[in-house]
């Protein structure tokens, strides 16, 4: 049939799957937005308060389905305000397609109104970007485009359509949804010399990071857990993978990790790692980390095979795909030893806990547990809030926590939350604080205009709170800029967007207003109080490692 460009890109879209979308209209894409009033009944979209909000609430609704997420934007400004999120999505490895509108080919390059090079702009932060400048390429440009998010180490794509290109006519014919390339193990060689590695290992150690979710590896995960008898961690952007009351999880592990998780990985002779980047969060000191433990490490992505530390067995293939082939080469064993020493860290960690009464930034999140459902999702935004979320939350079903890993992007999570809620369907929850919370909180709009019911749960201390604790332990209390003891009244402000919220000073009326929020269809803000000198704890200082990890203040 004959379609004008526009037309096409939305044909496509719905072609691939996709029911919603998130974006800001404006001049260069106006006819893509046409196009989208013509296809309403078969795709959905959500205006939002600023375009980077739009780039994380498609984040939250890849994070939480596993599908693309996408975005829409005009050119210039627009096209730019979705930057952060784009490079948000990057560091992460999450599915997105972003499509930006251009001015028309024949201005390319004369600096018209709102003309970026967008292409250039975003190829560091992109698994590919496309600029189309024939309307026949477009349909099969957005299909590759959702093929490579998707496909191998998943990540973001953008497409830039001039507005000729939206114009301009061009037969279309439907296809069906892409597949993703085809997945591989990695070579059978490779797989059985690490196996022997793994027999002969006395204290092995399973660390999993976001790769497991792409590759949907957890049932496999679980399995060798059981077939050698060992403990399994995990980085941030792994935790939901494994449900938290599992036997074998210790949690998260790194610079404000577990105790146990982080001191079993520190104590092992062998680490199995899977979809992991072992970052410097979480090995600190990289010439003192873990030396006594061979690392197996498994990861679809070639590059990140000894790139930070050294692996005896690198391989490369389908995480999912290789555990099914190395399972089987595995002896079963009871490393009993190993566990008597497991069952002593996890003692150690109790002891160390923050045990207090009151409303402590642990019993905060602990009693928003007791609220969650098995299908909520939690976001958070970055920062001290985000480490005790991570810390503390229970999780039961997989791809429910979603927060900003990589690039550490402040303001990410209401737009996150909201994109979660129409993922999952369900009431999604956001645990921010008052410096990150303040960065996007127009996205309180989006939220009441569209009633998704999210819970937005504010530690307020009055500061940056993760500054102020490294500016506590490491620049002799020079508070200079954390402290920002704002006058803004959340629970008056989420009132005047049409939210509804409360205040609260302890526990009790902490549960008593959640018991309320998660009762409402509307946004809730709840402004929680907490003092401004918490630490997150355990924590290794820069520079450091597992020998100089902090787990009391004073310390």
């Amino acid at each position: 049939m004959l379609l004008s460009g526009s037309d096409i890109l939305i044909r496509t879209l719905i072609e691939q799957e996709c029911d919603v979308v998130f974006g800001y209209p404006g001049g260069q894409i106006l006819n893509v937005y046409d196009s989208l009033y013509k296809y309403s009944d078969e795709i959905t979209h959500i205006l939002t308060a600023h375009e980077q909000g739009a780039a994380h609430a498609a984040d939250g609704y890849a994070r939480t389905t596993g599908k693309v997420g996408v975005v829409i934007s005009t050119s210039g400004p627009g096209a730019t305000n979705l930057v952060t999120g784009i490079a948000t999505a990057y560091l992460d490895s999450i599915p997105m397609v972003a499509i930006c509108g251009n001015v028309p080919t024949s201005q390319i390059g004369t600096d018209s109104f709102q003309e970026i090079d967008i292409t250039g702009v975003t190829l560091p932060i992109t698994k590919h970007n496309y600029f189309v400048g024939d309307v026949k390429d477009l349909a099969d440009t957005v299909r590759q485009a959702f093929k490579l998010a998707k496909s191998g180490r998943p990540g973001p794509v953008l497409i830039d359509v001039p507005k000729d290109v939206q114009i301009a006519m061009c037969e279309y014919e439907s296809k069906g949804p892409v597949e993703c390339f085809e997945k591989a193990a990695a070579k059978d060689v490779r797989i059985e010399a690490a196996a022997e590695s793994i027999n002969l290992a006395k204290r092995p150690y399973i660390y999993i990071g976001g790769g497991v979710l792409a590759s949907n590896a957890q049932t496999e995960v679980l399995e060798l857990a059981e077939k050698i008898d060992a403990p399994i961690g995990c980085s941030m952007m792994a935790l939901s993978a494994i449900p938290t009351d599992h036997p074998r999880f210790l949690g998260m592990q790194g610079m404000h990790g577990h105790y146990a998780s982080s001191m079993a990985m520190h104590k092992s002779d062998l680490i199995i790692s899977l979809g992991t980047r072992f970052n410097d969060r979480v090995t600190g000191n990289r010439l003192k980390f873990a030396t006594n433990a061979k690392i197996v490490h498994i990861d679809i992505d070639g590059s990140e095979l000894s790139k930070t530390v050294n692996s005896v067995h690198g391989l490369r293939g389908d995480i999912k795909l290789t555990l099914q082939k190395l399972i089987p080469l595995l002896d079963k064993a009871e490393r009993t030893e190993w566990n008597d020493k497991i069952a002593v860290l996890r003692q150690q960690e109790e002891e160390y806990s923050d045990n207090r009464e009151g409303l402590t930034p642990k019993n905060v999140v602990c009693t928003v547990n007791e609220f969650l459902g098995e299908n909520t999702a939690v976001a958070t935004d970055v920062g001290q809030h985000q480490m005790w979320s991570a810390q503390n939350l229970y999780f039961r079903k997989s791809r429910r926590f979603v927060s900003s890993g990589g690039l550490g992007t402040m303001g990410f999570g209401l737009g996150a939350a909201i994109g979660a809620y129409f993922g999952t369907k369900e009431k999604s929850v956001l645990i921010t604080g008052d410096g990150s919370f303040g960065m996007c909180l127009n996205e309180l709009a989006t939220a009441v205009s569209y009633k998704v019911p999210v819970v937005v749960l504010i530690m307020n201390n009055g500061v940056l709170g993760m500054v102020r604790q490294w500016q506590t332990l490491f620049f002799d209390k020079h508070y200079s800029n954390s402290i920002i003891d704002r006058k803004t009244d959340f629970v008056e402000l989420a009132r005047a967007f049409g939210a509804d919220g409360d205040k609260v000073t302890n526990l009790t009326e902490l549960k008593n207003v959640l018991a309320k929020a998660f009762e409402s269809d509307m946004p809730y803000v709840i402004d929680c109080y907490i003092d401004k000198d918490e630490f997150v704890l355990p924590m290794l200082p820069p520079g450091g490692s597992m020998d100089d990890i902090i787990v009391k203040a004073g310390d």
